[in-house]
């Protein structure tokens, strides 16, 4: 048995929580239009008869904004890094700019790194294909590359099995049945801000959180309360809605995906509070769990 953990890095909205999310089956990691919608280090486990892979799904690499959530985020990237078996640097096919070169100056020279392109069910030319991977395999010693669509989960099991015989050997880590090792109170926070991005889209800015200030079981149910921070005023209106009407399809598509999430009964009630500058504000950050992993 190989049991090992497997990070997934690469530039904001190349397409890793897509991939974390088809590779295991199950919505564990959001996804959203927007780039950087990932912000914490997010575990998914797949246990084959061969082996147990433990992805870490990490926030986009980011140098174009420093405040303290950025910085944070950077930190999560690197440190996985650091701690785990194996790499997967995804990049989105036909397309590597200055973005993708600072993270292929991250990637480790002492672990296997296989390079996952991304979105190949988009080129519009797949003649285009093989000269691409053979100019991004001059850029490093990579293990294997190997041509994917998340989405359309082609190549996924061949990716899977290039990657078995690279993790060390060693027992499983958790059950057979478990896909991640984050808590349902977290994989609650982070479906209420995927519904945020992905109704809201550009009207709210990148800086809102979510935060779950109560969670618990009644009988079969989770209730569950979550707050929702905004930088300003204005940006609390346009969460809300004209009469509370985005506010009510943001907790009614959230507590939809809850449920068939967590296999039962969700009470979901949803707030939004205005603090200014929570984003740049480090005990804001730590309280929210951004120095976690």
């Amino acid at each position: 048995m190989r049991t090992g953990y497997v990070a997934i890095v690469g530039r904001p909205n190349v397409g890793k929580s897509t991939l974390l999310n088809h590779i295991v089956g199950q919505k564990i990691s959001i996804t959203s239009s927007r780039a950087q919608t990932t912000r914490h280090r997010v575990t998914g486990i797949l246990t084959t008869s061969a082996s147990q892979l433990v992805f870490v799904d990490t926030p986009g690499f980011q140098n174009q904004h420093v405040n303290a959530l950025n910085r944070a985020m950077n930190r999560s990237v690197k440190r996985s890094l650091e701690a785990v078996d194996v790499v997967l640097f995804v990049i989105e096919a036909g397309h590597f700019d200055e973005r993708d070169a600072i993270v292929l100056e991250l990637l480790p020279v002492d672990k296997p790194v296989f390079l996952v392109i991304n979105k190949i069910d988009r080129l519009a030319d797949k003649a285009h294909l093989l000269p691409f991977m053979e100019k991004i395999a001059t850029k490093f010693s990579f293990a294997a590359i190997i041509p994917v669509s998340a989405e359309k989960n082609l190549q996924l099991d061949q990716l899977v099995k290039a990657v078995e015989p690279a993790l060390p050997e060693g027992e499983p880590l958790f059950g057979e049945d478990e896909i991640t090792e984050r808590s349902e109170r977290f994989l609650a926070s982070e479906l209420v801000r995927e519904k945020l991005f992905r109704l809201l889209g550009d009207e709210i800015p990148y800086s809102t959180a979510v935060e779950i200030e109560q969670f618990r079981m009644e009988g079969g149910m989770r209730r569950i309360h979550a707050l929702i921070l905004v930088d300003k005023p204005n940006q609390k209106a346009i969460v809300i809605g004209k009469g509370g009407e985005k506010l009510k399809a943001i907790a009614t598509q959230a507590r939809r995906d809850m449920e068939k999430l967590f296999d039962g009964k969700v009470f979901l009630e949803v707030w939004v509070k205005v603090k200014s500058g929570w984003s740049d504000d480090e005990r804001v950050i730590k309280s929210l769990g951004y120095e976690e992993g």
